[in-house]
């Protein structure tokens, strides 16, 4: 049996997961499942470049978890893991930032836009970001990593440091294609429908979770931006009513032309009511899953814990070698009388 390409991709619980999440990323995690080896992570150290509050971040880190299950990871086909609960990530960090320039890190796009947004805490970590996230695809030998258009730069930074550590020490690391998902739909505020709709806005009225209530959307369809005119036609021009027309083509796989023809001239009011309920009918099966799962804690931490150790099968693998090629000693075996050393909970 052929191997099948290993895949690698993360989120960060920084704040709830938006219907933009949904479309960009978790649907086409879910369709890659059967034909890929996937390595699903809530990147939480990455998230700390930001500061966050601590039990926030905890309880945003399950809530993650649950949204992954809820929309159609399995976790007997894939890895789904916390990215802190497997150390190897930071240990390979260390031995490819010293073989990273200052220059490298410096030209990264996103650390300048970063630094702007948060001039009060340009910390290292935000510096060394991209390391810490070419660690995390070259520990599990990842063929594909899916990218987008901001990730790119970060991914060449992957591809450089595996060549240069595969020139110094011999062929250790695989070397990751980009992974083009089909174009899905971009999901645009719903307040300002010019820019991206962000998990972060602090609008809430811009932004769809998934796991709004039936109430929160309601109110945030009748409050969305449209556009002069009454047609419901998609036209670049017209942001606001094209961003809604999209999101009824997700809601119910319906193409463009269609909505277009179903509507017509129907007028902005009765086809934001008739989207809100495409949509409530849409997330309805997501939010309820994620509400079953988030209730049962005790079974998403073992969830967790296993898809960590089967994450650090493999890369407990990989790090080993890189330490070897490096010509650092084997590490002994250490007994602890009587401790043991685990993750703890908060």
């Amino acid at each position: 049996m052929a191997q099948r390409p290993v895949i690698l991709s993360g989120i960060q619980p920084s704040g709830k997961l938006t219907i933009g999440h949904y479309t960009g990323a978790l649907r086409n995690w879910v369709a890659l499942q059967d034909s890929h080896e996937c390595y699903f992570m809530i990147a939480d150290l990455h998230a700390i470049t930001v500061r966050q509050e601590p039990e926030q971040l905890r309880q945003r880190t399950l809530d993650t978890a649950a949204l992954y299950l809820a929309c159609g990871i399995d976790p007997q086909q894939s890895v789904l893991f916390v990215q802190s609960h497997v150390p190897e990530h930071t240990q390979l960090t260390w031995v490819l930032a010293c073989l990273t320039g200052m220059g490298e890190c410096q030209r990264m796009t996103q650390f300048k836009e970063k630094s702007l947004q948060h001039r009060h805490n340009v910390n290292v970590g935000l510096f060394a970001y991209p390391i810490l996230m070419a660690a995390d695809i070259l520990l599990y030998q990842a063929d594909l990593v899916p990218v987008g258009a901001d990730q790119k730069q970060h991914l060449e930074l992957t591809r450089n440091l595996a060549e240069r550590f595969n020139y110094y020490y011999g062929e250790t690391f695989r070397i990751p294609e980009p992974y083009i998902p089909p174009l899905g739909a971009k999901i645009m505020s719903l307040q300002e429908p010019t820019k991206k709709m962000s998990k972060s806005d602090p609008n809430e009225n811009a932004v769809l979770f998934l796991t709004d209530t039936p109430e929160d959307i309601q109110r945030k369809i009748r409050k969305a931006v449209t556009d002069s005119g009454r047609e419901i036609r998609y036209e670049e021009q017209r942001p606001g009513i094209a961003n809604l027309i999209v999101l009824y083509h997700v809601a119910t796989g319906k193409s463009i032309p269609e909505i277009e023809a179903e509507f017509g001239s129907a007028g902005y009011a009765t086809f934001k009511a008739a989207l809100a309920e495409a949509l409530i009918e849409f997330l309805r099966p997501i939010r309820e899953e994620y509400l079953r799962l988030r209730a049962a804690e005790d079974h998403l931490h073992n969830l967790l814990a296993e898809g960590a150790r089967r994450a650090r099968e493999r890369a407990a693998h990989t790090l080993q070698l890189v330490y070897e090629r490096v010509g650092f000693l084997k590490a002994p075996v250490l007994e602890f009388s009587g401790a043991v050393v685990s993750n703890q909970r908060g």
